[in-house]
């Protein structure tokens, strides 16, 4: 009996160990972004964590391998891990101030060294407790550690394609909680009959008050204007309403924002997007790379426009339609990774939009000259390829890198900035043409009029006004390469969410 429960706790633990290290970025991710750091940090978090189990399992084993103490481990990771929600606003509060990379580390010590490491004495214990004599130690190694990494692989697998999508981050790790004290339960009445009763009654206590907390509606809070949470296999999306508006978060960085009572966007940068149709003469073929809510779509929809929109995320095409009302009519989307679409497209586009970058994270693989390349190959003569990116002011390093990138493959690259002053954070519109870029329109101008300031003409003629030409001497392009994106995101994001927390005020909308 000891022996086959042993393999089976292994094969459960090691597929909690994996579907808990994929689940941190899910876990984290709303409020820091899913960035290379947030893996860097779970990955490291983890190993480090294992290696202290493996160390002081090996000592406890070697004392005195009992089943019942290894349960008792067991039970304590479970009730651990069905915490984690709970302790997570706590942890978060305490980082919120420190720098993102060690804000990152901060959390996922807190919240995850714990149940780690106490799984990590799971293995060394195991090896003790079947092996028998050293004439069978070898096979016996290595059979426990054949079965907890399938279990991981079989996690690994479940986590990321089917549980996370389908039935949420708290339900699953409530499910991760709850099998871990059923294993410890199955071992503790083994050995311990008398206490059947009341170790019973403390697992059903510890599943129902957690269980209430984890398997309610992802936190969806009417009161705060939280109206939907979905886990899609990309990225959680959030749908607030926060004074007069509709927002689309997406791992708590905000993709849309769109009035209630027109569906029109309240974001600058789209104003300044839109601008991008007076450099036409007429209205052509538009390619959009990154959907979000669908307002740029719609809006060059409504200019006449035809609209290829790509995204690669199902779910954030699905809220797009439900609650920010894009219709067929808008544009043809197409559910695809935008490059991957570049590559193989065979048709002609006039306008080439990159609207697939958010504060949390930058798709690396979209802002290299490989795919600036690629996407000049599919425009016609005199085709404008324009990217919407936030920066931390007008003159940030990735704004130069990135239009020494375009000028491997358009002749001229200017920059519509949005952000005021010049040192502010804020969007920008980065243009890309071999042709002259200038406007077929004159725009309107009134500087003295109150309303004015702050109005969709007010953005475009101020990034028009100051428009000017990046300084491409000092940087080297962006290649698949060698790619700094994620390092020069990393201080923007930062900046991106301090200000995010302050617009939501006290609302706890992440």
């Amino acid at each position: 009996m000891n022996r086959y429960f042993l393999y089976l706790v292994v094969f459960f633990t090691g597929g909690v160990i994996l579907g808990l290290e994929i689940l941190g970025t899910r876990i984290l991710g709303p409020f820091y972004g899913v960035s290379i750091f947030l893996w860097s940090s779970l990955i490291g978090i983890t190993l480090l964590s294992l290696s202290a189990g493996y160390f002081w399992g090996g000592k406890w084993a070697d004392k005195e391998p009992k089943i019942s103490k290894l349960c008792y481990v067991i039970a304590a990771a479970g009730i651990w891990i069905l915490l984690i929600p709970i302790l997570k606003e706590f942890v978060l509060n305490i980082a919120e101030h420190a720098g993102l990379r060690f804000a990152v580390l901060v959390s996922s010590f807190i919240l995850f060294a714990p149940p780690l490491t106490l799984l990590g004495i799971v293995s060394p214990y195991a090896v003790k407790s079947t092996s028998e004599n050293l004439d069978t130690v070898g096979s016996i190694v290595g059979n426990l550690y054949a079965v907890s990494t399938i279990g991981s692989v079989l996690s690994a697998l479940l986590t990321g394609f089917v549980l996370i999508p389908n039935i949420g981050v708290n339900r699953l790790i409530f499910i991760f909680g709850l099998i871990l004290l059923l294993i410890s339960s199955v071992g503790l009445f083994e050995h311990f009959q008398k206490i059947k009763k009341v170790f019973t009654a403390a697992i059903f206590l510890i599943i129902v008050l957690c269980g209430y907390k984890l398997t309610s509606n992802e936190d969806i809070d009417l009161s705060k204007g939280i109206i939907y949470i979905r886990q899609s296999p990309y990225a959680e999306i959030r749908i607030v309403d926060f004074d007069g508006y509709r927002h689309m978060l997406i791992d708590g960085s905000i993709h849309t924002i769109e009035d209630t009572i027109r569906w029109k966007s309240h974001f600058p940068y789209v104003a300044v997007l839109n601008m991008v149709e007076y450099y036409f003469k007429r209205p052509g073929k538009m390619l959009l790379i990154g959907l979000g809510g669908g307002s740029v779509a719609k809006s060059y929809s409504s200019f006449g426009w035809s609209v290829d929109a790509v995204e690669i995320d199902p779910v954030v095409y699905e809220m797009a339609k439900k609650y920010f009302y894009l219709q067929d009519k808008d544009a043809n989307v197409h559910l695809q990774d935008g490059r991957d679409f570049i590559q193989k497209s065979n048709d002609k586009y006039d306008l080439v939009v990159f609207d697939a970058f958010g504060s949390s994270s930058i798709p690396f693989h979209l802002i290299t000259s490989e795919t600036f390349r690629a996407a000049s190959r599919i425009m016609n003569e005199g085709s404008i390829l324009a990217i919407n990116i936030e920066t931390d002011g007008w003159h940030d390093v990735i704004v130069n890198s990135i239009a020494a990138s375009l000028k491997e493959s358009f002749k001229n690259v200017i920059v519509l900035p949005i952000a005021e002053p010049p040192n502010e954070l804020g969007n920008l519109i980065i243009l890309a043409s071999n042709r002259k870029l200038q406007l077929e329109c004159e725009l309107e101008r009134d500087y003295n009029d109150p309303d004015f300031r702050f109005s969709d003409i007010y953005y475009q003629a101020h990034a028009e006004d100051n428009q000017f030409v990046p300084d491409t001497e000092e940087v080297s392009p962006i290649t698949d390469d060698l790619n700094k994106s994620d390092i020069w995101s990393e201080r923007i994001s930062r900046k991106v969410r301090q200000k995010l927390h302050k617009y939501f005020k006290e609302e706890k909308v992440w």
